[in-house]
């Protein structure tokens, strides 16, 4: 029977992401439903609600704005709907969002369908309030759970991830690149590559489910990093030394926290790893408004609302969780790069100080 495919989320990337599941839709009929679904938080826009505009003009002009939607694609602000509706549950939103949108969901669990799973495109990490209050369930050092756990636990359906290089003006715009599906289930990776990939964006899988999905949430922090760099002023072979130690801090964060959890080296060379995180150093979101940050001393929160049109950068918050994570395990001192990124963001060390935070760099013992 054909799958039910919701996409939870409906900014730039989410909603690049529901065109390319639509397309995919319209010619494997055997495989899902042509009609996609989308998840628009609703809002107005021009005095009419952004998911009727969606609807009507096959547009979102809000966050993806000049690209042509399939009209298979239906946006709506009915999330409950979706609960006893999908098959297959495609997050795809700020990760501050994201319990929110599972309890909400929730709600309708005994009408999910039968078989029904959950694939996370979101990059970040949740920290478990004490006492467990957060839902979340099984994770690493600190108190920190992964996303696609958070799902787990809260859906009660198995989640796999999706994570790569993909900065969503490039995507939309068919412009060649990869991503890496990890999914312990070999079956189910073989329907999200289905799902997923086309002739501009080509899918590879593993069965590293933690470390795809950790190498996505942690080279944001070490992009707030590389944008820090930026608006200091200094050079590539700078920017090239914090990408190295932030990939250095990225796998001995994994080693130390999710050992047991099968994390793959070779992970670290699919386009979850390296790819991406050069990729996020150079043309994301989050290195330039940490850019932004350093060079007009702006908030946080007022450089979202001037540069990404209220969208929510990830690198912050993700340092946040890491910082409490590490904090937590007394480990601070071992990863210096993202305990000062976090400090930087909070206003806690000035950002002149963030490359003599490194100079004494672990690696370099």
């Amino acid at each position: 029977m054909a799958r039910n495919v919701a996409i939870i989320g409906s900014g730039n990337w989410g909603t690049c992401i529901a065109k390319i599941c639509a397309k995919n839709a319209l010619v494997s009929a055997s495989l899902f439903n042509k009609e996609v679904r989308m998840w628009v938080f609703e809002e107005t826009v021009d005095g009419q609600p952004l998911s009727g505009i969606i609807n009507s003009r096959h547009e979102n002009v809000k966050y993806l704005p000049g690209i042509a939607l399939p009209d298979t694609l239906v946006a709506t602000p009915d999330l409950p709907s979706l609960g006893e509706w999908a098959d297959i549950f495609v997050f795809v939103l700020p990760h501050q969002f994201l319990l929110p949108a599972c309890r909400t969901l929730r709600q309708q669990r005994a009408k999910f369908r039968s078989g029904a799973y959950a694939v996370s495109l979101i990059k970040g990490i949740h920290v478990e309030p004490a006492g467990g209050g957060g839902g979340g369930g099984g994770g690493g050092g600190g108190g920190l759970v992964l996303l696609s756990d958070l799902i787990r636990q809260q859906l009660e359906v198995d989640c796999a991830v999706l994570m790569g290089a993909n900065l969503a003006p490039e995507v939309a715009q068919e412009t060649f690149c990869e991503a890496t599906v990890g999914s312990r289930d070999p079956s189910r990776a073989r329907e999200l590559k289905a799902l997923f990939e086309t002739n501009y964006f080509r899918i590879g899988t593993t069965s590293d489910e933690v470390g795809v999905e950790l190498c996505g949430a942690l080279k944001n922090v070490v992009a707030t990093g590389a944008g820090f760099c930026d608006g200091l002023g200094y050079g590539d072979n700078t920017k090239a030394a914090i990408i190295r130690l932030g990939l250095m801090e990225m796998m001995k964060f994994m080693r130390t926290f999710y050992a047991s959890k099968g994390v793959q080296d070779r992970t670290f060379f699919e386009s979850c790893g390296i790819a991406d995180l050069v990729t996020t150093c150079y043309g994301g979101r989050n290195r330039r408004l940490a850019e932004a940050f350093v060079k007009t001393g702006k908030p946080i929160s007022q450089l979202e609302d001037e540069l990404l049109n209220g969208q929510k950068l990830q690198g912050p918050q993700t340092a946040a969780e890491v910082y409490t994570g590490l904090q937590a395990a007394d480990r601070l001192a071992e990863f210096p790069l993202m305990a000062a990124v976090h400090l930087i963001c909070e206003r806690r060390l000035a950002p002149e100080k963030f490359i003599d935070t490194l100079r004494n760099h672990p690696e370099h013992a």
